[in-house]
């Protein structure tokens, strides 16, 4: 049996059901962020996951997770609450690559795209606060902020910003539904894709505008590093001075960094399905004989 969602994972008669399903269970974690860091979750999601691990961690005959530091992460939380490890493997995702449609650019002056729910841990709240200062003091020159994704939690901050904030109303686009087309348009003709998260269990949207040659600009996270290794640029998540400074250097036209990135991207391969799931099958085919 192979759960790869975390799917009832948190219901007390889980671990009843699999010993009398009499079955080898799989299962696949995606993060610890509802532990590690409860302050970006719903109320009560915290108590929730760690009952999620305690019953990955009891119940498991396998584990895969999708990174080498989602793997680091449940270690260090198995050690820390004295339960076993079980055999564990990290195998990175596929990059869902997405196709350049031969399309005219969605706008027509520069902008860069942040893509995700819109949530505390993403830090919009970063990336609003420099465009109002960037609309202070390049006018009309500010490049706009394109924000691909719904409006979540734990962002009230942002949203009265988005809401409230004049100054930002002609400079920052709101984009919460985004078919594959219009966000391969977007992409293909943004001056880099903003990632400035304070923690990530992956960072799918960071490969997928490698995948299209797209430079990013990124918060200085392990996983990022495993996934994309040297290729982006990255910054710590509350230098906002070093995000300003780097949103305008790639906003230029003639940008040597930007030039220097996309030439760095052409070297990079990033996971591919074929990977994973020969990773996956390894471990199945282990454990099938054991």
């Amino acid at each position: 049996m192979f759960n790869i969602g975390h799917m009832g994972l948190d219901r007390e008669e889980y671990p009843r059901v699999i010993k009398e399903m009499e079955v080898k269970p799989i299962f696949m974690v995606h993060d610890l962020i509802p532990i590690q860091y409860p302050e970006y979750g719903r109320l009560g999601e915290k108590e929730r996951h760690i009952r999620r691990m305690n019953c990955v961690l009891d119940t498991a005959t396998a584990i895969v997770t999708n990174s080498q530091a989602t793997l680091d992460e449940l270690s260090e939380y198995a050690d820390a609450h004295s339960k076993p490890m079980p055999n564990s493997i990290a195998a990175l995702l596929g990059t869902l690559v997405l196709a350049k449609e031969q399309c005219d650019a969605p706008l027509k002056v520069p902008y860069f795209v942040i893509l995700g729910t819109i949530e505390g841990r993403k830090n919009h709240l970063l990336l609003l606060n420099i465009w109002r200062n960037l609309v202070d003091t390049l006018g009309d020159e500010t490049p706009i902020l394109v924000i691909i994704g719904q409006r979540g939690w734990e962002c009230e901050n942002v949203i009265d910003l988005l809401d409230r904030c004049d100054k930002l109303k002609n400079y920052v686009i709101e984009v919460p539904r985004c078919s594959d087309e219009m966000l391969s348009a977007y992409l293909q003709y943004a001056r880099a894709l903003l990632f400035p998260s304070f923690v990530e269990g992956y960072g799918m949207p960071l490969a997928e505008a490698l995948s299209m040659e797209i430079p990013v600009i990124a918060s200085d996270l392990g996983v990022f590093r495993e996934i994309a290794r040297e290729i982006p640029e990255y910054i710590d998540s509350l230098d906002g001075l070093r995000w300003r400074e780097m949103i305008i250097e790639y906003a230029r036209s003639n940008s040597s960094k930007r030039q220097d990135q996309r030439e760095r991207i052409k070297k990079l391969e990033l996971p591919t399905w074929e990977y994973h799931f020969n990773q996956v099958d390894s471990l199945i085919t282990f454990i099938g004989n054991k």
